[in-house]
């Protein structure tokens, strides 16, 4: 009768040691991703935090200035431009490709011919570079070589050649659509990804009860899809208040510098003014609005979720 305890007493040494094996093997295993993020990510922003609170010129021995860095961002009157406008572009941008991805997503749900060569088609313009595709559109907008202005003056659009980057009111809407164009397929391919993980029983279970097509969208699609629908608007968000290519390679910021993103002014502060002390402390304001955002964004999309 005592040598049962006595066994269990003796095994827990040994299972104890077992655990703390395991615990190591996974730590092994993820040792190299935690290298490359504290190499890549956290020694970088550490570094940043630092230098934003110094004035730190490109040549010449940085001096430390305690936070004001930061409080010069509240009489940076530029820099609330460059905020005002990044934010109605990622609004109008964010709006714009879920308002086109979604449908394209619905589209190629279901399996019918030909659906993989429109799921390729949208999804083509998402392997080409930012860049390249700015400087694509750059010459597409061309007034003398490019191809819109021609097709805008053949639809009766325009009277005459048009420069669609030369005003605001027609550079933005360009960039918007470029944008779209160039986005809009990897937006679908994460809502699609949404859409077939809802199981087609739930969906015939629904219409058979008598549910429109427009309920069963409501009611049903949209609540099972919140997950995705918080990754796809985080990533597209993001990407938005990041947004610093189309303004550097289509209008440099231009016309009359009305399109200069956050980021494009702490690209101007940090290696054209020449201030890195205060492209910094920028930096590490946009990291905290961005996680910010996550965070709300995250907290708005479960609101209603039990689990």
């Amino acid at each position: 009768m005592t040598l049962a305890p006595s066994l269990a007493a003796a095994d827990k040494p040994r299972r104890r040691a077992r655990k703390r094996n395991r615990q190591w093997q996974g730590l092994l295993y993820i040792a190299p991703a935690i290298i490359l993020v504290t190499i890549f990510f956290v020694i970088p922003v550490l570094f940043t935090v630092w230098m934003s609170f110094h004035n730190w010129p490109l040549l010449g021995q940085p001096s430390w200035i305690g936070l004001d860095n930061y409080i010069r961002m509240f009489s940076d009157t530029r820099f609330a431009a460059a905020l005002s406008f990044t934010a109605y572009y990622t609004v109008i941008a964010t709006v714009a490709i879920f308002a086109l991805a979604f449908p394209l997503a619905l589209f190629v749900q279901n399996e019918r011919r030909g659906v993989s060569a429109y799921r390729t088609i949208f999804f083509l313009p998402v392997v080409v570079g930012l860049a390249t595709a700015s400087l694509l559109w750059v010459w597409l907008a061309n007034v003398d070589s490019g191809l819109f202005s021609p097709i805008l003056r053949a639809f009766g659009v325009t009277g005459r050649s048009a420069n669609l980057l030369a005003t605001f009111n027609n550079a933005f809407p360009t960039i918007i659509v470029m944008v779209v164009w160039k986005i809009v397929g990897f937006t679908m391919i994460i809502l699609l990804t949404g859409l077939q993980s809802i199981s087609s029983d739930l969906i015939e279970a629904a219409r058979i009860d008598g549910a429109s097509r427009w309920q069963r969208f409501r009611f049903l699609t949209l609540p099972l899809m919140r997950r995705t629908l918080a990754l796809a608007l985080i990533l597209s968000v993001t990407g938005s208040v990041l947004a610093f290519d189309q303004f550097y390679i289509m209008t440099s910021g231009g016309p009359q510098n009305r399109m200069i993103s956050v980021v494009y002014y702490i690209f101007n502060q940090s290696f054209v003014s020449f201030q890195l002390g205060y492209g910094s402390a920028l930096s590490i304001v946009l990291l905290g609005i961005l996680v910010a955002l996550s965070i709300v964004q995250l907290w708005l999309l479960r609101v209603g979720d039990d689990k």
